[in-house]
């Protein structure tokens, strides 16, 4: 299969079955084979029903409902972990992406060598209490992570199959695919820019809570992909510079208490935030410690990403083995 559309929604039942004619023109226009993942994220309007209609009536369309609203990034999760086509397309559901832009998003992929190619809505039609905060969004992203997106909450990607099947995608982390496709490996990371339509039907999801989130989901991942498997990098190293800041602090006041006469050093503010640097520190390094401990106990400890391996399995082996009875054996 060629191409696997996955498409994560949230009440949309009207804007459905064109989404749904739109993406079947534009792949029998240009000789793509294909599916489409349905992934219906707790609806409370006829998106479920319309899709059972639209997979009886186009067998390339497969439908998934959640029994609740679990989120953007379960749904996307759930989406890779049935996506079987050799390029993988993620695109929203309310006909604000262009299907038109598959086809180059997939030239991208497939000849010029990208594992991840994002849209980047350059013209946007969202109002200004979208706009606005995604443009801070995505520079304090771009800053942290030094992947140079302009865009990275576009829903419209195009994903080499191996990528979707390597990342895990969990809480709000849907927005920061690009960082974690670059953190397992996945270094060729290319932008193009996408026609951006005005919302035809519905209104938007996007909210306060929602931007909120995406900073703190920001600073989780910029941990994660710098010290998930080393904490004792971070804690231990801001422990023991605390715990010396305080000691040194120590020292000196209790030079001063002994050749200093009349010093009194618990009356100084000096005391105290020394003996707090020593015990934070302490526990800074404690918490490092601990962190490793787990890390190192972690199921996937030893999981990595093998990009190519030139190693024989024992069947090939023995099936290219010389058979003049000659071979000599340890």
């Amino acid at each position: 299969m060629d191409i696997s559309v996955v498409v994560p929604l949230y009440n949309e039942e009207e804007s459905l079955p064109e989404l749904v004619e739109w993406v079947e023109r534009v792949m029998k226009e240009h000789g793509f084979t294909h599916e489409m993942i349905l992934i219906d994220d707790g609806s409370v309007d006829d998106s479920w029903e319309v899709i059972e209609d639209l997979a009886r009536r186009h067998p390339e369309v497969k439908g998934i409902r959640f029994r609740r609203n679990y989120g953007k990034s379960a749904a996307l999760h759930t989406g890779f972990r049935e996506a079987a086509g050799e390029v993988v397309i993620t695109m929203d559901a309310d006909l604000q992406d262009s299907p038109e832009e598959i086809p180059a998003l997939v030239r991208m992929v497939r000849e010029e060598g990208y594992d991840l190619v994002s849209g980047w809505k350059k013209k946007r039609y969202d109002p200004l209490t979208k706009t606005i905060p995604t443009k801070l969004f995505n520079r304090a992203t771009r800053l942290a992570t030094g992947i140079r997106l302009h865009d990275f909450n576009c829903g419209l990607k195009a994903y080499r199959q191996d990528v979707v099947k390597a990342v895990e995608v969990y809480g709000e982390m849907h927005r920061y695919i690009p960082v974690m496709a670059k953190w397992a490996g996945f270094k060729r990371i290319g932008e193009k820019v996408v026609a951006h339509r005005k919302r035809k039907y519905g209104k938007t999801k996007f909210g306060l809570e929602r931007f909120l989130n995406g900073f703190l989901d920001l600073i989780s991942i910029s941990f994660v992909t710098r010290f998930g498997r080393r904490p004792m990098h971070l804690f231990g190293l801001l422990g023991t510079l605390l715990f010396l800041a305080g000691l040194v602090i120590a020292l000196y006041l209790a030079y001063a208490r002994f050749f200093m006469m009349g010093y009194r050093m618990t009356e100084r503010p000096l005391f105290y935030f020394g003996l707090l640097a020593m015990v934070l520190g302490t526990q800074l390094f404690l918490a490092g410690f601990l962190g490793e401990m787990i890390s190192r106990s972690a199921p996937d400890r030893n999981t990595y990403q093998v990009k190519h391996t030139t190693r024989k399995n024992p069947a090939d082996a023995a099936a290219n083995a010389p058979s003049d009875g000659n071979q000599k054996t340890d």
